[in-house]
């Protein structure tokens, strides 16, 4: 699912609200998430997952095409855990095509 999905199923679901106000929800949500992250926050949604910034140590890589030595910089890189219900949810019951899920999605 992408984003204009995601703003598309949940006007259809909530027809009281504008599209256009639906999707300054999700941007704002989105929004947040990634300003937590950039702060070095971790942003957990219970039952869905835990979003966390991990850091990768500078190290020495190789270069594929010449098999040069390439020093490779430290960096931060996203890192995302499913949460134990999302996880229960997949294992359980394997993965469900959509049309087989109830209205509520996940």
């Amino acid at each position: 699912m992408i984003r204009s999905e995601l703003i598309q199923k949940i006007a259809e679901e909530n027809p009281h609200l504008y599209q256009r106000d639906v999707e300054k929800i999700v941007n704002v949500i989105f929004d947040r998430i990634v300003e937590a992250m950039a702060q070095g926050n971790r942003v957990e949604l219970r039952g869905f997952g835990a979003f966390s910034v991990k850091k990768r140590d500078g190290r020495t890589g190789r270069n594929p095409r010449t098999g040069e030595a390439v020093d490779v910089d430290e960096k931060h890189v996203p890192f995302f855990k499913t949460g134990k219900l999302l996880r229960d949810r997949l294992n359980d019951k394997g993965i469900v095509p959509e049309e087989d899920l109830p209205a509520e999605g996940l």
